[in-house]
């Protein structure tokens, strides 16, 4: 019996270590500047749920970087007038080039709803704009769900999550968690696979 309590403690305190490992290195990771600003594509893609994507978006359309904005996961009663910022000319022109996707409520949501506006407007390439310590995982889940849609990552950074995060328990925790999600969405998406190739 005690053999096999060590046996357990053991795999327990591996298990743990792994996954302190994989989250220092996921950290370490996460971008920390936009990679590609100027490549243009045939849509800009936001996924709501944190402070300036809907903003970077915005600018990156009147900047000329893709013709159409899709916001996903903008709320059942959202409309564009409502997310368009009032410093921001809301013109029609600029009003109708965004579409909104309205019934994502998760990352997996969102790929899924970006998937279906993307071979309804034939969308080859896209500019995903996310947060930092998101794009991982969103590039992750939108590779799944669109195969062979080019998928420029777009960054975009807040204050409140700090570089230096060992040193910020708010920001570490934010990061693990994070983490986590990104090994079960990977798992889940390598089991899917799987299943779909017997």
């Amino acid at each position: 019996m005690i053999r096999f309590l060590k046996i357990v403690a053991i795999t327990i305190m591996s298990a743990v270590a792994l996954w302190a490992a994989g989250w220092v290195w996921f950290a370490s990771t996460l971008p920390t500047h936009v990679a590609n600003t100027d490549s243009k594509t045939d849509a800009i893609v936001v996924l709501t749920g944190g402070s300036g994507r809907v903003e970077e978006g915005l600018q990156l359309l009147h900047d000329g970087l893709a013709a159409q904005l899709f916001i996903s996961g903008a709320g059942g009663q959202v409309s564009v007038s409502e997310l368009v910022p009032d410093d921001v000319e809301k013109t029609s022109d600029i009003e109708n080039r965004i579409t909104l996707g309205h019934q994502a409520t998760d990352t997996p949501g969102n790929a899924m709803e970006t998937a279906a506006w993307v071979r309804q407007e034939n969308v080859k390439s896209l500019r995903l704009v996310t947060a930092a310590f998101h794009m991982p995982r969103s590039l992750m889940e939108m590779h799944a769900a669109m195969p062979g849609i080019e998928i420029v990552p777009h960054p975009v950074f807040s204050d409140r999550i700090k570089t230096d995060w060992w040193r910020w328990p708010g920001t570490a925790k934010l990061i693990a968690r994070e983490y986590t999600k990104f090994l079960l969405t990977w798992l889940r998406i390598k089991m899917d696979a799987a299943v779909a190739s017997l």
